[in-house]
């Protein structure tokens, strides 16, 4: 009975110093309803980790470009222009993984109109009005390049065709709606809003656009990580990548219990997360090469558009070598 007892006890001991000696990674991502019905799974213990816990705060697109510059988090979804520019200032950033890749179709990247508006095509957004989030980001970046490779706009902040009106990605649709702004991409809950209540209408599909273009689909925003991080304890961050994957996949396998149960946390129909897995944008997290080729696809137009101003190779030659890679030449 004694050594029952002691052995009950050493085993409590050892299960304790376990949990205590567990890391806490800190992640911050983009405050969009989508990555709640992600990420899911890990904040109700379906996924979990015996070696690391998970904290997330989600943040607008401003604060996460905050946070990376101030090391706030242990992972930040960004833009993939981070990257070379906080290189630039000493800062060692790396990519880890995916966070958004677009789909075919493009709805995740739309450009809208009033439902009664007189502009029925890009065309007819010469001398006018662009609403949009911060000009820096990917995804404007994105949409910018899109408009200037797939219709031959001139997208200069400075005499271009068209003015960029950057409003917070909350207040885009009601700058739309009233009338601050003659047409506005939206943030993807504004467009699924959009889609459903025929107050604005669609003259075009950027992502869509991009993607015949380029023939990649596009990435938006990347997981990033700083390089003494990941070097000092790289198991940990790959036990992440590895937790949010199958927080996804969970999220993709039980869609009815997953989006019912964030879309009333999130006061948003669950078929919105129907519609965006499927038709918006997905979160592979583990890289491919068509994530690499988009990469450095962004990086170059951005840079013949000046956005991007500062030296930068590959995103191959940028990307954490701890990271999980799927059908990736070189890797």
């Amino acid at each position: 009975m004694f050594r029952f007892a002691t052995a009950a006890l050493f085993a409590l001991a050892t299960a304790g110093a376990a949990y205590a000696q567990q890391k806490t990674i800190t992640f911050s991502h983009l405050a969009n309803p989508s990555h709640e019905a992600a990420l899911y799974a890990i904040k109700k213990g379906i996924v979990s980790s015996d070696k690391i816990k998970v904290e997330v705060t989600p943040l607008d697109i401003a604060a996460l470009q905050q946070a990376i510059a101030a090391r706030t988090f242990d992972v930040v979804e960004g833009a993939a222009m981070a990257i070379p520019r906080a290189n630039a200032r000493g800062l060692p950033l790396e990519i880890i993984g995916i966070a958004q890749r677009s789909h075919e179709e493009g709805l995740g990247s739309s450009v809208w109109v009033k439902a009664d508006s007189p502009i029925q095509n890009i065309a007819d957004l010469t001398g006018k009005k662009l609403g949009g989030y911060t000009l820096s980001s990917a995804g404007m970046t994105l949409n910018r390049i899109a408009l200037n490779q797939a219709y031959g706009l001139n997208v200069s902040t400075k005499g271009g065709d068209l003015t960029f009106v950057e409003l917070p990605e909350s207040a885009l649709a009601a700058a739309l709606a009233a009338g601050n702004v003659d047409a506005s991409v939206l943030i993807h809950a504004q467009a699924y809003q959009a889609m459903k209540s025929g107050e604005f209408r669609a003259i075009a599909q950027l992502g869509r656009d991009m993607t015949d273009k380029f023939g990649l689909r596009l990435v938006t925003s990347v997981l990033v990580g700083y390089g003494d991080k990941l070097e000092a304890d790289p198991e940990s961050y790959r036990e992440f990548l590895r937790m949010f994957r199958e927080s996804v996949d969970y999220a993709l396998s039980h869609q009815d219990e997953v989006f019912t149960a964030v879309g009333k946390e999130q006061n948003i129909d669950p078929e919105f997360f129907t519609l965006w897995f499927n038709k918006f944008t997905t979160i592979p997290v583990y890289i491919s090469q068509n994530d690499l080729d988009a990469i450095d696809m962004l990086w170059t137009q951005a840079t013949a558009l000046g956005v991007l101003n500062v030296p930068h190779g590959t995103a191959l030659e940028a990307t954490w070598d701890g990271a999980i890679f799927d059908g990736v030449e070189g890797k």
